[in-house]
């Protein structure tokens, strides 16, 4: 299952002269997308920018969001219906966001309850909806929409170039950007000045990672102190792109019908996330196909062990047969064969047939007619019979084995099964 990852591009804050060499946000022309194309979420399959109308298509698009575009705030879950649960959140945090409250955007970490601590996530409404928009204009739909870093535990520390503005000064050094995610909270800010350091926790937890863009590991290291890993900007919006955050909720949440609610359906069921359910599925399938196969080569088995079981019986009562065809047929005819010949009557008999109704039939009621074809006994009912006498004459008959059926107005009795 393929998955485009787009990294939104930073926000341009009021004073800030966006860079003419960056194509993210380049004025009077088509804004570009870096984006990271991968085959199954875990691995770089292809990096790039290119406009919105251009990018790579995917199954699951994912955009992540700049480190300096989301704040971070902890609060209670308020006790709140799901309709009011957005206001409620908004005036939760009036005192602690500059902006107007239907200015901003919220979402909410995910498997919060109501009434415990969680994170809440603050971004520009405007703005966020305008790169969503733009994205769908080039039919490009967004799905979920991440978080660079989350508060997450152990600490980590990324350096990557500064958004905005010309990436290096006067004097030639590279400007860096420090982002701090631990379970305190994220914060981001520039590398330059004195204070900037001061910023980072002295000493680092022992835990804490160290990450940086390639562009700016070396002076990240010599800022920092000590070494850091390198992590590229593809390698770091894949990672956020496994968070399993999605801030798009409340009025920005996804809304599909008909095909596209399936399609989303199927995709979600065919994402990394749900690949221990796909693989239990084929599992309890697999165990399934052996086990119906088992069951049948069992029930085989013993039909074939029954079959073998009437052959023996039939070869041990009557040696002479020397070819079985129908073990159970033979088996009757050479039975009715000796019965015949030892002058035996059989279940079919006249006289066994006579015998039967005669036991049924009632004293007082003399019969209009017999007749006898070999196989069954039909008789003509008494005058004044009516239904329910027939129906008792069936039952009686048919507790010692016989059926009866009513033919052109004739009661005709035979043993079921039996020729």
């Amino acid at each position: 299952m393929s998955i485009l990852i787009i990294q939104l591009p930073a926000r341009t804050r009021p004073g800030v002269t966006p860079s003419a060499g960056d194509p993210a946000s380049a004025v009077g022309g088509e804004r570009e997308f870096a984006y990271v194309l991968s085959a199954d979420g875990m691995s770089v399959a292809r990096q790039g920018r290119a406009a919105a109308n251009l990018l790579p298509r995917a199954d699951t698009v994912v955009a992540v969001m700049a480190e300096t575009d989301v704040s971070w705030h902890q609060l209670t879950v308020p006790k709140a219906p799901a309709s009011r649960m957005r206001a409620a959140l908004a005036s939760m945090l009036e005192d602690a966001v500059l902006d107007d409250p239907d200015d901003i955007h919220l979402a909410v970490a995910p498997q919060s309850k109501v009434g415990e601590p969680t994170w809440v996530a603050v971004m520009n409404h405007a703005w966020l909806t305008g790169q969503l928009m733009a994205l769908e204009k080039a039919k490009i739909r967004v799905e979920r929409v991440v978080p660079a870093m989350v508060p997450d535990d152990p600490p980590v520390a990324y350096f990557s170039e500064q958004h905005g503005g010309e990436s290096v000064d006067a004097e030639g050094a590279l400007h860096m950007l420090v982002t701090w995610s631990s379970p305190e909270g994220v914060s981001s800010w520039p590398a330059a000045g004195a204070m900037s350091r001061a910023l980072l926790p002295e000493p680092l937890p022992v835990h804490a990672r160290c990450f940086a863009s390639p562009a700016v590991a070396a002076p990240a290291e010599r800022w920092l102190g000590h070494s850091v890993t390198v992590l590229t900007p593809a390698e770091h919006a894949l990672h956020a792109a496994r968070s399993l955050w999605n801030l798009l909720q409340f009025e920005l949440t996804p809304r599909s019908k008909g095909l596209h609610a399936i399609n989303d359906q199927w995709r979600a069921f065919l994402s990394p996330q749900w690949r221990p359910a796909r693989v239990g599925l084929v599992v309890l399938a697999v165990a399934q196909v052996l086990g119906l196969n088992l069951w049948a080569w069992q029930q085989k088995h013993l039909v074939q062990q029954k079959k073998a079981a009437m052959v023996a019986l039939l070869k041990d009562t009557h040696p002479q047969i020397t070819a079985v065809l129908d073990a159970p047929v033979q088996m009757q005819r050479e039975t009715e064969a000796l019965r015949a010949a030892a002058g035996q009557p059989g279940d079919n008999d006249l006289e066994a047939l006579m015998g039967a109704l005669a036991s049924a039939w009632p004293q007082d009621k003399p019969t209009g007619g017999l007749q006898y074809d070999g196989t069954s006994l039909s008789v003509m009912p008494p005058a004044g019979w009516n239904q329910p006498d027939l129906d008792g004459l069936r039952d009686r008959l048919s507790a010692a084995g016989y059926s009866v059926d009513i033919v052109e107005g004739r009661i005709v009795m035979r043993r079921p099964g039996r020729g």
